[in-house]
């Protein structure tokens, strides 16, 4: 297995390699924060490429296997995803109107970035 998806999207709750949250998506956030405290490396980046995609309530997160050390990049990154969530998610809050919408678009950029994975 090169790869693990940490995903709340039912979207996506059938596909292999999965762990699955029941939750939100700082859950998923949080649940990726632990893998990499344990040595899982990020491989896709734990918010969306826009700001609009941080008022989803879905998030697809690709890890990859367990080193035997911890990355500190890695560490840097989940734990600056958090923040940044959290303080957007102030100002504003989950789109559940959309949630439908949110969970295609999350799927999508879901299986492009599996489909760049097979790429390299």
């Amino acid at each position: 297995m090169k790869y693990k998806i940490v995903t709340n999207n039912p979207l996506v709750k059938e596909s292999e390699n999965i762990c699955f949250v029941e939750g939100s998506f700082e859950d998923v956030l949080i649940k990726v924060r632990d893998l990499v405290y344990e040595g899982v490396e990020l491989i896709s980046h734990p918010l969306g490429a826009s700001m609009r995609m941080l008022y989803s309530p879905y998030r697809s997160i690709l890890v990859g296997k367990k080193n035997n050390t911890i990355n500190p990049s890695h560490i840097e990154t989940i734990e600056n995803s958090i923040i940044n969530y959290k303080k957007n998610l102030k100002a504003r809050k989950v789109d559940w109107v959309h949630a439908d919408d949110y969970a295609l678009i999350d799927n999508e950029l879901l299986k492009s970035t599996l489909r760049d994975l097979e790429v390299y």
